[in-house]
């Protein structure tokens, strides 16, 4: 064989491994919406940036008549690229290959770059869309999960990892998006969980399709397992580039700065008249943030989950910033335990990763009521206490209305290393409220009270007096818990000016293995 038809053989095996599992199969996959894995690829990364390797690797499993049916790259795809010129280190499921079920020399490929971007510092996006393992492999597919599994731990926190449930993702293949930073499924055709609706038949006689148990509607709104919900395949790897614009290469690097048009002393009016007169009024508190972010841009995290606290990204004056806020829009914007491990999980993505955390507080308290005591809300509230506890990033917090009990210490208090606490005007900070303020400290006197009539004026005198005394940030500020009162057309020009501030920010926490979080 002479050198020419050794170079054909190279090119000729290279287009037979580009097919996958063959035309006919690669139809299929577009008949139901999707693309094929290298098409996902293609749109994700820069303009042919993208490096495969491991294109020659088949399995080697010769029973169950796997031997006769070999195909080049065995069900997964594997390299590296850029996006928006940074390298970054990537896995594409094919589902034309054995229904993209993982075998050994499969998972081994997937751990090779996952090793190779935790060598190199950069971000490894895995794209999803498989049957499971491959059962004629055994416990040898298992052992591949559980590979997979110990590198995204160890690289939790250094790299970015971001998961796109792409279709299927069913059994133990679940746990290696679980264990990454972000999660992102695509509407009507990507589906988790741990057990097969047929499987949940069997063993607990409830009837339910895939869609029902595990569909991406459900995990954005009710289990909180996906962060993000796009409508078709492209625009779930659109979410993935305009992920990573926010985030550090790993974590010992700061996020990407860009320049912006955007004024830092643009004054928003609206601001001065966003809080209702009356405290028990909601708003939107996204018509805040975007009045004061750069060109009112927001990536929102958990959009359709625990909808009473809003977190996601931003930037101010070109810098990459974690926004958590109370949306006064659900629930009063209260605190209860979906909402406080939703805030955690970001703080602490926020903190692993250099970026700065800006709160924004409108909180009347927890919730109330067995179903949250129950459901273990000291648990969940705690967990959040200790993340902005523990965080070390700048963290700058504003607060914008109500701010009482133990939710004002949760959320990003002076004692829990806020480095710069301000609050507006329309801020209160107290105990509690002065309904429940009054009841507790006037409960006997006003029960003296015979006279419906007079009862009703003791009691709006007593709630007027304790508005005056308490529900006010000056008192806060008297004792340097809040570091000023700000006007709330300035919000922008005073973040800014923190950030700048908290910049070259030098904070480390004890020596220790690990904290042990209340999980």
């Amino acid at each position: 064989m002479g050198n020419q038809d050794k170079i054909n053989e190279l090119i000729e095996k290279r287009a037979k491994a580009k097919l996958g599992g063959g035309e006919k199969r690669i139809d299929s996959q577009h008949a139901k919406g999707k693309l094929t894995a290298r098409e996902r690829i293609d749109l994700l990364l820069d303009d042919n940036s993208f490096e495969e390797f491991d294109m020659f690797v088949t399995h080697r499993t010769k029973s169950f008549g796997l031997d006769k049916e070999i195909y080049l790259s065995d069900g997964v795809v594997t390299g590296h690229g850029t996006i928006d010129g940074r390298i970054v280190y990537i896995f594409a499921q094919d589902f034309t290959v054995f229904g993209g079920s993982l075998s050994e020399t499969y998972a081994l490929k997937i751990c090779k770059v996952m090793d190779m971007a935790m060598k190199i510092g950069v971000p490894v996006i895995g794209l999803n869309d498989s049957g499971g393992a491959r059962i004629q492999e055994g416990v040898r597919s298992l052992a591949g999960y559980a590979e997979i599994f110990q590198r995204n731990i160890m690289a939790s926190g250094v790299i970015p990892q971001i998961s796109s449930i792409l279709g299927p993702c069913a059994g133990g293949a679940v746990y290696s998006p679980a264990l990454t930073d972000f999660t992102i499924m695509t509407d009507q055709t990507s589906y988790m969980f741990v057990t097969g609706p047929k499987v949940v038949q069997s063993v607990t006689g409830e009837i339910v399709t895939a869609e029902q148990l595990g569909g991406a509607t459900i995990h954005s709104t009710k289990s909180g397992v996906s962060h993000f919900l796009a409508e078709d395949d492209k625009e779930n790897l659109l979410i993935i580039r305009k992920l990573l614009s926010y985030l550090p290469s790993n974590n010992l690097e700061d996020p990407p700065t860009i320049t912006t048009s955007d004024p830092i002393d643009r004054l928003d009016d609206v601001l001065n008249t966003i809080i209702p007169e009356s405290a028990n009024q909601a708003y939107d508190i996204l018509d805040v943030i975007s009045t004061i972010t750069d060109n009112g841009e927001f990536l929102e995290v958990h959009r359709n989950y625990a909808r009473n606290i809003v977190v996601g990204f931003a930037r101010f004056n070109g810098r990459s910033v974690g926004i958590v806020a109370n949306q006064p829009k659900f629930y009063a914007g209260v605190l209860d335990s979906d909402s406080s491990r939703k805030a955690a999980r970001f703080v602490r993505m926020c903190d692993a990763f250099n970026v700065p955390i800006v709160t924004l507080v409108d909180v009347p308290g927890f919730l109330p009521g067995t179903g949250q005591e129950y459901g273990g809300i000291i648990l969940h509230g705690a967990k959040l206490l200790f993340a902005y506890g523990e965080a070390t990033v700048p963290k700058v917090t504003i607060t914008l209305r109500k701010s009482y009990g133990g939710a004002h210490d949760v959320m990003s208090c002076k004692q829990l290393r806020g480095d710069l606490n301000y609050a507006w005007p329309t801020a209160e900070i107290a105990v509690m409220g002065a309904k429940g303020a009054v009841e507790v400290l006037e409960g006997s006197n006003i029960s003296k009270i015979e006279d419906a009539i007079e009862k009703l004026h003791y009691i709006e005198e007593k709630e007027n007096e304790y508005n005056t005394k308490f529900a006010n940030p000056y008192v806060a500020a008297k004792y340097g818990f809040i570091d000023d009162v700000i006007e709330p057309r300035n919000t922008r020009f005073r973040i800014i000016r923190a950030l700048e501030l908290l910049a070259n920010k030098k904070e480390v926490n004890p020596p220790k293995k690990h904290s042990n979080i209340p999980l």
